[in-house]
């Protein structure tokens, strides 16, 4: 059995995970362990899009899948919500994100 070195580090209320050892992606198997989640979890998440694959029959994955994942996971968990709901949740968030770190930059 292989060791994951990982971190959360929260910042600005938001986790992030990082990964400490990222010289290649991890595998489908790995990664569900890192997110303490099923494969077929995982896989799901790649079906609604709410991870991407990279490539349809050799998935890796980073540290931002992980961070993004575990959202999914929370939103999941504390609203109930259906994957295609956690999608649309997650698009939102990231979209808010975007447009808060925009204006910050405003002049």
């Amino acid at each position: 059995m292989s060791k994951i070195h990982y971190r959360e580090v929260i910042c600005q209320g938001d986790l992030n995970v990082e990964i400490l050892d990222e010289q290649r992606g991890l595998s489908l198997t790995h990664f569900a362990q890192v997110c303490g989640q099923s494969p077929d979890w995982v896989l799901q998440l790649i079906e609604y899009d709410i991870l991407s694959a990279t490539h349809p029959h050799q998935h890796q994955f980073l540290s931002e899948d992980v961070s993004r994942a575990r959202r999914a996971y929370r939103l999941q968990r504390d609203f109930d919500a259906s994957l295609p709901a956690v999608a649309l949740m997650l698009d939102l968030l990231d979209e808010v994100h975007q447009l808060r770190r925009k204006v910050r930059h405003l002049p």
